[in-house]
């Protein structure tokens, strides 16, 4: 081991002005940066995906039950929500369950005309997410079995109905036979998630107020949203909820309700396999060249240790030692240099990103050090793999030619 080590030491120099050595930092700086660009995309890519499904699941929770074969109609076919189907939810993975209802609707000013959906909630309803949200006023408070007429609105639409905290806004609804009636609400706050899906549609109101103009009874809900704790999978807790709950109702995923969400996420996990592949092999084809140089580059060395008795696994092993040296040396500063680049921007957000485009107004970072260590891991012994493949040409030199070559 020391004398592989020894003689890897003098094959191997980055002071000597030979092309090995140019070769060698070059391939330290290929390293460098596939080990950074594939940490960078990694972190990107899971904090778009984490920071996208949070704002989804915010609106809507991870699990939705409605009634079966309902389409997707904004006018919710009611169903009652009573002990028995209370008794059905009481698992243990789920944390809460929210009874909640949606009404279409036109927000009408003397400018402007909006469709909405108005989203009645309950007194127990969670507004944590929204409360991150809120740039005015603050979330309405509702009492059970009183109706409010607070509502809070997405600052989509109050900047394009020109609406304040605390003014009135009147809500227009279609009823039976094509009849429109009004309902006048006060605005309690003014919320933004850059979602500019649901932005630009919800407008939250007292569940209460749904319930009187459809004309429901007290117990009646227009679907169920579903808490799950946290470290559930909702798709294995929606497979227990489907077939616990009555066969006239149907649970959904998030996802369900927002697919195409969903989908322009799963083709940013297939940009991320494309960046990662092409750094493997760009990096890998540099190593693979830097190798093949350097032997070719001392095959005068390598006839002097075979005429000494040296074998070809000796040799080999002093050449794959001194290369994984400069591996660990360009993935350290890779390391260093991407994450160093994620916490830059997870602290200073300076690369700004479109709302309407990416749902996000700046480009998001989540580290997570299972993936990164992994991808080390996975990227080491690649590399170290790929490194065998021209330390193979030194079985094929001979002594007696290799002493001469020049």
């Amino acid at each position: 081991m020391k004398a592989t080590r020894f003689i890897s030491s003098r094959i191997f120099s980055f002071s000597k002005e030979n092309l090995s050595s140019v070769v060698m930092k070059i391939a330290v700086v290929s390293i460098a940066l596939g080990i950074s660009i594939m940490l960078i995309s990694i972190a990107v890519i899971v904090g778009f995906k984490n920071q996208i499904k949070e704002k989804v699941v915010g609106f809507v929770n991870p699990i939705q039950i409605q009634v079966l074969n309902q389409n997707e109609s904004i006018e919710e076919t009611p169903f009652i929500y009573d002990s028995v189907l209370k008794s059905k939810l009481d698992l243990p993975f789920v944390e809460s369950v929210y009874s909640t209802a949606n009404k279409a609707g036109l927000v009408k000013t003397n400018e402007e005309i909006h469709g909405i959906v108005l989203k009645g909630v309950g007194e127990d309803y969670d507004w944590n997410y929204m409360k991150s949200n809120l740039v005015a006023g603050d979330v309405p408070q509702y009492i059970e079995n009183e109706r409010s007429n607070d509502v809070l609105i997405s600052k989509v639409i109050s900047d394009k109905m020109v609406l304040n905290v605390g003014d009135e806004v009147r809500i227009w609804f279609v009823g039976e036979n094509m009849k429109t009636r009004g309902r006048k609400f006060l605005i309690k706050g003014i919320y933004e998630t850059g979602l500019t899906e649901c932005d630009e549609r919800f407008i939250y109101c007292d569940l209460n107020q749904i319930r009187r103009l459809n004309g429901w009874d007290d117990n009646m809900v227009g679907h169920l949203e579903i808490d799950v704790v946290d470290g559930v999978n909702p798709a294995e807790a929606n497979s227990v909820i489907y077939y616990k709950i009555p066969t006239n109702l149907v649970s959904y995923e998030a996802k369900d309700l927002y697919p195409q969400i969903y989908d322009w996420l799963e083709l940013q996990d297939m940009n991320v396999v494309i960046i990662i592949v092409l750094m493997l092999l760009v990096a890998g084809i540099t190593i693979i060249s830097m190798l093949l140089i350097i032997v070719l580059e001392r095959t005068s060395t390598i006839g002097i240790l075979k005429s000494m008795g040296a074998n070809n696994a000796f040799i080999r092993r002093i050449f794959l030692q001194r290369s994984q040296r400069i591996l660990l040396i360009g993935m350290l500063l890779g390391n260093i240099f991407g994450i160093g680049l994620c916490l830059i921007q997870k602290y200073t957000e300076i690369i700004k990103l479109s709302p309407e485009s990416y749902y996000l107004s700046s480009v998001p970072i989540e580290l997570n050090w299972t993936y990164i260590l992994l991808l080390n891991i996975g990227t080491f012994i690649l590399w170290v793999l790929m490194m065998s493949i021209p330390t193979m040409i030194i079985n094929n030199i001979k002594p007696s030619k290799s002493i001469r070559f020049e």
